[in-house]
């Protein structure tokens, strides 16, 4: 996905403490030049840097906003102004001084750009150590999911999840939005009746009278795994420090799907040391939820498309658990290093996988990840982005979602992957058991990881492995290390055989494979299959309406391209619930490639598009209307 970047807006003013007041307030300049802009951020933190935040905030779901106060602790080496990012926020006023002793603050707000937000740049005594942001969201902030009742089970109370993933925290807390800031926060939550309010933190099991909540992250972490979501939620209690939340009609199937979230702790810790977040717990989140999951520390968000209702799909669980050390205890210090986060984590899913399921589901769920690696790869290659193959990434001036590509996750994993086949399992285990406590709570650069791999495994530059070639190089290197699956090549044989004009097996059944061998089977058509074939298959497997979204989202790709007309009822059902962008890029994109189908893709998205986070619909938006 390549986003355009727009020409910044040239919007300042200078705010006060009510509305009044600014309105009779002139427009005060700021130079582009004296607001400079590092890792995405306006913040400076080698001057002012939060160290906690404290958050009071009300929900007003008739309006879709947040009112709210940052309460942020910094600390100061001794300079006048303090940084804050934040993106199409109300700014009321600013305080200084702790809560019992506040007095008010001057600030300013700068030029607007349309990826980055505004500086808010707040004048500050030297000995200042509280900052006081009064503020209010608006109703399309881009981190905020509200969901009309009606887009939810029971239809009775509205839904609301944020996401903020990279830059997006800015549209919903006045923060330092880096990666490269970890801070400790706290929080009250005001929230309507009958709704219960759970965050990346301390979190209630169960709703209370007053509508109050209070919640506590101690472990510091950054600014993008600030998460809060709200609406009718029961939890179900899986271990001593695991559970899962979902809304009530789904909830057994959720307890059910993930019964094995224990063992996979377990399976984890025994690989790579103790889990240091205390808790574990996932929250299945309505339909229009745009990711897999994401790995907000003690409560990890997930698509209810991984209720597959045998379990097939549990391994975004395990990647999402794998971020507890791999992201969130050692995270990348800036968008350019993402693979620090996804390339570890995508290996340590692996590991976790083989532990639990074995080595035969370890294996396919790898090729798979080498196939997507290879389009992506072979995508960029015909678009001329050679560069966004190297596993560092120059992101300047673009939005750091470029960045969040099968290069970081596949190529990332498979140079790990490699590096184990050269040195050993049993030695490389050692390795990243070193690495992770030696940066535990810390944010690396590439060239942080790139030191303490030349200084903990020298043996590989004696054997003449060039880890340049897999960092800085373009593409996949000729010693990636080769993983083989028979249950694949037997999948793929089939494949062959009925594109070939064998006679289709008339005893086909969906359960007598994985969800990963049906995927390499409908890949092994290479995207060419007869019309009638496809509808003989429907008949005997019902991949249009399986219910599991990765069988369908594969499915629905390949009957585009081959005229499948037959399955647009099931697809429409599919893009106007499923929110979740890796299914609906490339369903957009095959959409995209004729006149027909093009015009086909917009009216359904007509409907659709409500249904989306922000996050997704950006991405479609671009894919259908910029030719």
């Amino acid at each position: 996905m390549i986003k355009k970047i727009f020409p910044v807006l040239a919007a300042l003013a200078l705010f006060s403490c009510n509305q009044e007041q600014k309105k009779e307030q002139k427009e005060v300049e700021i130079k582009t030049s004296e607001v400079t802009v590092t890792n995405h951020s306006y913040s400076k933190l080698d001057e002012v840097k939060t160290l906690h935040l404290n958050l009071e905030l009300s929900l007003d779901v008739d309006k879709k906003i947040i009112e709210g106060i940052a309460r942020h602790r910094v600390k100061n080496a001794g300079f006048k102004k303090v940084y804050f990012d934040i993106k199409d926020l109300n700014i009321e006023k600013v305080t200084l001084g702790d809560k019992n002793n506040e007095y008010d603050a001057r600030f300013e707000i700068g030029e607007y750009d349309s990826l980055l937000g505004s500086p808010l740049i707040v004048d500050l005594d030297i000995g200042d150590l509280f900052v006081n942001i009064y503020y209010s969201t608006s109703p399309s902030a881009e981190a905020l999911g509200w969901l009309a009742p009606e887009l939810t089970g029971s239809g009775k109370y509205p839904f609301l999840y944020t996401q903020g993933q990279a830059i997006l925290t800015r549209s919903w807390i006045p923060v330092q939005d880096t990666p490269e800031n970890r801070i400790t926060y706290s929080a009250t939550v005001k929230v309507p009746e009958g709704m219960l309010p759970l965050m990346s933190a301390t979190n209630p099991t169960e709703l209370n009278e007053s509508g109050v909540y209070h919640f506590e992250m101690k472990q510091p972490i950054p600014s993008y795994l600030l998460a809060l979501t709200v609406g009718e939620l029961e939890y179900r209690k899986l271990s001593d420090n695991s559970g899962v939340y979902a809304e009530p009609h789904m909830i057994d199937a959720a307890e059910k799907e993930f019964k094995d979230i224990p063992k996979m702790i377990d399976a984890a810790e025994g690989l790579y040391g103790d889990y240091l977040w205390d808790i574990y717990d996932v929250v299945v989140l309505p339909y229009s939820f745009p990711f897999g999951g994401m790995e907000n520390p003690r409560l990890t968000f997930v698509t209810p498309t991984l209720i597959a209702g045998d379990g097939s799909l549990v391994s975004t669980i395990a990647h999402e658990l794998a971020h507890s050390w791999s992201g969130n205890l050692v995270t990348n210090a800036s968008w350019d290093d993402f693979w620090l986060n996804e390339g570890f984590t995508v290996y340590f899913e692996n590991r976790i996988m083989e532990e639990v399921y074995g080595k035969e589901v370890a294996d396919m769920l790898a090729i798979i990840e080498l196939q997507e690696l290879k389009n992506t790869i072979s995508e960029m290659n015909k678009e001329g982005n050679q560069k966004d193959t190297h596993l560092k990434l120059n992101l300047d001036n673009r939005n750091p979602d470029d960045g969040m590509t099968d290069i970081a996750y596949g190529k990332g994993s498979f140079f790990l992957k490699t590096i184990e086949s050269k040195v050993g399992r049993e030695k490389f285990d050692v390795f990243i058991n070193g690495y992770f406590n030696a940066h535990k709570f810390e944010t690396l650069t590439t060239e942080d990881f790139v030191n303490y791999l030349n200084k903990n495994l020298p043996e590989l530059s004696e054997m003449g492995f060039n880890t340049e070639e897999w960092i800085y190089g373009a593409g996949i290197p000729d010693n990636i290390v080769k993983v083989e699956s028979k249950k694949f090549e037997i999948a793929e044989q089939l494949a062959s055989d009925i594109k070939e004009g064998k006679n289709l097996p008339k005893d086909l059944k969906r359960k007598d494979k994985t969800t990963q061998e049906w995927m390499a089977f409908i890949r092994g058509f290479n995207g060419e299959l007869e019309k009638d074939k496809m509808i003989a298959l429907d008949k005997q497997l019902n991949f249009k309406n399986s219910g599991n979204s990765e069988i369908m989202s594969e499915w629905y790709v390949l009957g585009i391209k081959n005229d499948y007309k037959e399955i647009r009822p099931e697809m429409k059902a599919f893009l106007t619930k499923v929110g979740r962008r890796k299914y609906l890029e490339p369903l957009y994109t095959t959409l995209a490639s004729s006149e027909e189908t093009l015009e086909w893709g917009r009216e359904v998205y007509k409907e659709a598009r409500p249904n989306y986070h922000a996050i997704s619909f950006n991405t479609v938006d671009e894919i259908l209307f910029s030719k």
